[in-house]
C-alpha cells in the first residue's frame, strides 16, 4: 500500500505494522541497541557524517514514513521493508525485480523445490550487528514465533498454511517440514528475516523492533532512527554474504509531501542522489535537470474497503455502482498522466496468473444509477476515509466527481496512514477507505497476493466486517483448495476463478493500478533498478 498494508491465515489482532505505536520515547529510555535513536523530528541534511569521494553518505528521499513497524514479523511499511532487505536477511533473498530466490544466509537453494523437506546450512561465518554469530537456533526462533498459533503475526498469513515446522539439525543447519509440496515457499524465505534470538528474546524485545530497533545481519547496520525524519545506517564490515555494502554511510530522509521530496532530489544542489515515489506532474523537471526517472508497472493499485456493516454497503449492488461510477479513464489521465491502467481484474495485467475478470468497472454512470435504485438507495451521501500519500491524493478529486455525477454527495477525508489504520484497528465506524496497497512487497504468486487480502482470520476482512459472509466462507474455501492444488495450470484456474468472485463483490478491490517511479542521479549512480513497489533496493548500487 503505499506505506503499507496484510494477511489470510490469521492476521495480526492490530495494526502494529502501520501504527508503530507513535514515535520512539526518549532515547535514555531505550535499550542499549537503540541507544543511537532519538525521538526526532531531527534535520533531514545529510546526518551520515559527510565524507567524500567514495566515502561520501548517499542520501536517499524515500516518500513514506518511517515511523511504522520495523518488527520484520509484522510490518508492511514500505520504509522499514526496504531498509530492512538493507539490514536483515533470509535464508533465501530474492532479486527485487525478477522475484527469483538466490542463497542469502543459507548456502544453497534446495536442488528440489517439490520436496516436503528442505534443508538449508547456514553461511559459515555469518554474524549479527552486534558481533555475535548467527546459528540454527536463530533461525528456529523466527519461524517459532511466525508459527506460534498464539501469536499474531503478519508473516503467519505467509507460512503457516504450508509450512508445518522448522527443526535444528545441527548448529549451523535447519530442516523445514512442509504441509505438502510447495515450490512458490522458496520466494516467500525472504519474508521470514532471521533475527538474533539473543536480541529479541528479552522481555518487551519486539516491542522495541516495532519502535525501531534493528539488528541483523546483513550488508548495513542501523546506526540512528528518528521518526517522522531520518534513518541512518553504515556499512557492516564482518558482512560476507553475497551482497556487498558499496556505500560507508546511507541516510534515508522520510518525506511524504511531493513538493518538498521531489526539492531535495532537483536542481545543481541537490541534496540527494535518489528518491522514489516521484510524482508524474514532475518527471520531466527532473529529466531536463540530468536526473534519470524510471519506474515499473505491477500490483501497486488505489483501492477501495467498503463497511460492509454500515448499510447500504451490506448490499453489493451499492458497492459495484459506485465502483461502475469511477471515471478511471480519466483518473489515469489526468491523476496518473498515463501511468496506469483501470483495473480489470485483482491482478495488475502483468502477473503470470491474470485473466480478465468477468466483472470489470468500465465507466458507466447509467449502470451505476440503476444499481443504486435497484438496491433502493437514494441521496447517499459518502466520506471518503482516504490516505494522505501523494499520488492518492491526486486521485481523490475524480472519485468525488465521479460519485456527485450520479447523485451521491460525496466529502473526501485524507488523513496520515497511520491515522486512517488506528480508527480500523479501533474498531471505528466508517463507510469507505480509499488507500494505497501493492502486495508485491512480499512477492509475485498470485496466492500470496490474495491471501493478503483475503481470508477468514485476515485483517482486512476483520475492517471489511465481511469475513461472516457466506459467499465469505465459500471463497476462503476455494482459496484453501488452490493452495493445496499440485498442478500449476490447475492452480492457476482456480485462483482466477475465485477472483472473480472477489471482482463481483468488490468489498476490498483495486480501481487502478498504476507505476511508481524513481529518480537519480546517473552522474553519481549506478546499478539503479527501479521498483514497481514500494521504497529502493540499494544492495546492486554503487558510485558511478
Amino acid at each position: 500500500m503505499r506505506d503499507d498494508v496484510t494477511p489470510d491465515v490469521p492476521a495480526p489482532r492490530r495494526r502494529s505494522f502501520l501504527t508503530a505505536a507513535g514515535a520512539l520515547g526518549a532515547a535514555a529510555a531505550l535499550p542499549p541497541a537503540l541507544a543511537g535513536c532519538s525521538a526526532g523530528p531531527q534535520s533531514t541534511n545529510d546526518t551520515g557524517g559527510g565524507g567524500s569521494g567514495k566515502d561520501r553518505t548517499l542520501t536517499a528521499v524515500i516518500g513514506y514514513g518511517n515511523d511504522g513497524s520495523w518488527d520484520p514479523t509484522q510490518t508492511a511499511s514500505a520504509f522499514a521493508m526496504a531498509a530492512n532487505n538493507h539490514i536483515y536477511e533470509g535464508l533465501l533473498d530474492t532479486d527485487p525485480i525478477s522475484r527469483v530466490p538466490y542463497p542469502a544466509l543459507a548456502t544453497e537453494v534446495p536442488k528440489d523445490p517439490n520436496a516436503t523437506t528442505w534443508r538449508f546450512t547456514l553461511r559459515s561465518g555469518a554474524t549479527f550487528h552486534d558481533g555475535k554469530p548467527v546459528t540454527a537456533d536463530d533461525v528456529v526462533f523466527v519461524f517459532d514465533r511466525i508459527l506460534d498459533p498464539h501469536t499474531q503475526t503478519l508473516a503467519k498469513g505467509f507460512f503457516v498454511s504450508w509450512l508445518k515446522a522448522v527443526r535444528k539439525a545441527g548448529p549451523r543447519t535447519v530442516e523445514l517440514v512442509l504441509r505438502f509440496p510447495f515450490p512458490d515457499g522458496l520466494a516467500r524465505l525472504t519474508l521470514a528475516k532471521v533475527m538474533p534470538k539473543h536480541v529479541f528474546s528479552r522481555p518487551g524485545a519486539w516491542d522495541d523492533a516495532i519502535k525501531g530497533l534493528a539488528v541483523g545481519s546483513g550488508p548495513y547496520r542501523q546506526t540512528a532512527h528518528h521518526p517522522k525524519s531520518n534513518t541512518t545506517f553504515e556499512a557492516f564490515a564482518a558482512y560476507n554474504g553475497p551482497r556487498k555494502p558499496a556505500f560507508k554511510r546511507m541516510n534515508w530522509l522520510t518525506i511524504v509531501d511531493a513538493a518538498p521530496r521531489v526539492a531535495k532530489i532537483s536542481g545543481t544542489g541537490a541534496g540527494a542522489q535518489i528518491a522514489d515515489n516521484i510524482p508524474y506532474a514532475n518527471i520531466p523537471r527532473l529529466e531536463q535537470s540530468g536526473r534519470k526517472v524510471a519506474g515499473g508497472a505491477g500490483m501497486n493499485n488505489l483501492f477501495l474497503m467498503f463497511n460492509t456493516r454500515h448499510k447500504p454497503f451490506d448490499d453489493v449492488r451499492v458497492r459495484q455502482a459506485l465502483h461502475y461510477a469511477i471515471d478511471t479513464e480519466k483518473m489515469v489521465r489526468v491523476a496518473l498522466k498515463g501511468h496506469g491502467k483501470p483495473s480489470s481484474s485483482f491482478l495488475d495485467e502483468g502477473n503470470p496468473s491474470y485473466r480478465r475478470a468477468r466483472t470489470v468497472y468500465d465507466h458507466d454512470p447509467r449502470k451505476a444509477r440503476a444499481l443504486l435504485k435497484a438496491a433502493g438507495v437514494a441521496h447517499l451521501k459518502v466520506e471518503i476515509l482516504a490516505v494522505n500519500v501523494s499520488w492518492i491524493v491526486d486521485c481523490l478529486p475524480t472519485i468525488k466527481s465521479s460519485w456527485d455525477a450520479i447523485g451521491v454527495e460525496t466529502t473526501l477525508a485524507p488523513q496520515e496512514t497511520t491515522a486512517v489504520f488506528t480508527k480500523m484497528d479501533q474498531k471505528q465506524d466508517y463507510q469507505v477507505v480509499a488507500a494505497a496497497s501493492n502486495p508485491n512487497q512480499f512477492g509475485l504468486d498470485a496466492d500470496l497476493i490474495m491471501h493478503y487480502n483475503y481470508g477468514p482470520e485476515n485483517l482486512w476482512m476483520q475492517y471489511t466486517r465481511w469475513a461472516g459472509n457466506p459467499v465469505a466462507e465459500q471463497l476462503f474455501r476455494d482459496m484453501d483448495r488452490a493452495t493445496r492444488e499440485p498442478d500449476p495450470a490447475k492452480k492457476k484456474a482456480m485462483v482466477q476463478d475465485y477472483i472473480d468472485v472477489v471482482a463481483e463483490q468488490a468489498v476490498l478491490y483495486p480501481v487502478v493500478h498504476n507505476e511508481l517511479m524513481t529518480a537519480w542521479d546517473p552522474r553519481k549512480l549506478s546499478g539503479i533498478r527501479p521498483q514497481p513497489y514500494p521504497g529502493i533496493s540499494l544492495l546492486q548500487a554503487q558510485w558511478v
